[in-house]
């Protein structure tokens, strides 16, 4: 079985590591493409991946469509040599339009239901979706999903994410950081370039919580791109931490996380390290799903997010007791059986609890 992936995001490197491994290990062939965005391609490197790289992520919505609709026309002529048995993706543009059209069968898997523009482009033509049982399955079917095709399970993505993990104790030594204070927070600016939230890229909401805090802790920040680490490069107890490094250690070796954006806010929950969101765009149903566990804070509010750190979360210790379904097994199942089966009701293989 040939299995064509295609990686959009820095975070889906993570996501699809461990099953690109398993299903090389069980000697299927795996085909890799990427675009240029963030840090994929550099994580890729980091984790010895081969891929192909095709293509770029657009700033502007006119940027978006120009460089989207270039990327089908040069994915489309690859894939069509590639004659791949089955396709994968995470929230790829690109995919789901070209397996339609070359008559591949693909799995989608999804956690964003507020990406309006790219699910109604997406969903419609995707043989199976994963999705976590949190997102309201009508924002799923509203833009076009046929709902036999839906996969859902207790969770997030991010459970994937941790699937090999291992915890460097180390990391900050490492990573050579100058520590003057007992505590460290970590922090992640929001994904301003992304379609769904409109932000502007030489502003960040985290400056203000900085300002609040950095007399209070270390503050670590990890910028998505250049303009983002301008925002803090100037402010000398500010740490601007480069990608591609072991952020999970990282995340585990913090006090405390603030974030602005998604993945490393649920990434940390995970990882048991106390976390509070920011996000300035409409809470996420996944994000939700951690909230209402206990394992992540939400405030927009600059003193109340001063008053959570600095009161109730900074040296905190929590430990993650979270019940969930093994995502990486009904991945895999998905996979096999979309390529064997595409029009199979994933209804004959629901998810079995851990």
């Amino acid at each position: 079985m040939k299995v064509w992936i295609d990686i959009v995001n820095a975070p889906h490197v993570r996501f699809f590591k461990s099953i690109i491994e398993h299903l090389e290990q069980e000697g299927e062939e795996v085909f890799i493409t990427a675009r240029k965005f963030g840090d994929v391609h550099r994580l890729l490197d980091l984790f010895d991946i081969e891929y192909t790289l095709v293509g770029k992520h657009g700033a502007t919505l006119e940027d978006k469509l120009l460089r989207s609709t270039s990327r089908v026309f040069e994915l489309s002529k690859l894939i069509a040599r590639e004659k791949p048995d089955v396709s994968v993706s995470k929230h790829s543009i690109e995919l789901p339009r070209i397996s339609f059209g070359l008559g591949i069968p693909s799995v989608y898997v999804l956690d964003n239901e507020h990406a309006l523009a790219a699910n109604k482009l997406t969903l419609p033509l995707c043989d199976q979706i994963i999705l976590p049982q949190i997102i309201d399955v009508w924002r799923v079917l509203e833009c076009g999903a046929d709902p036999n095709s839906l996969v859902r399970f207790n969770g997030t993505c991010e459970l994937n994410h941790l699937q090999d993990f291992h915890y460097n104790s180390k990391i900050f030594q490492e990573l050579d950081l100058v520590l003057e204070k007992d505590k460290t927070i970590l922090m992640r600016p929001e994904p301003a370039l992304a379609s769904y939230l409109q932000a502007d890229c030489r502003k960040s909401v985290l400056s203000p919580i900085v300002e609040a805090l950095e007399g209070h802790a270390n503050i670590l920040v990890i910028p998505r791109f250049q303009e983002q680490e301008e925002i803090f490069a100037d402010d000398g107890k500010v740490t601007i931490i480069h990608p591609p490094v072991d952020t999970f250690s990282l995340m585990k070796a913090c006090d405390l996380v603030i974030g602005a954006g998604g993945t490393m806010n649920r990434e940390a929950a995970l990882l048991g390290t106390p976390v509070i969101s920011c996000y300035p765009g409409k809470l996420l149903a996944v994000d939700s799903y951690y909230i209402k566990k206990g394992l992540m804070k939400r405030s927009t509010d600059l003193d109340e997010i001063v008053n959570i750190s600095l009161g109730q979360i900074l040296g905190e210790s929590k430990e993650l007791k979270i019940e969930t379904d093994d995502l990486f097994q009904i991945l895999l199942e998905s996979i096999y059986r979309t390529a064997s089966n595409p029009s199979v009701s994933s209804e004959k293989n629901l998810p079995v609890k851990l």
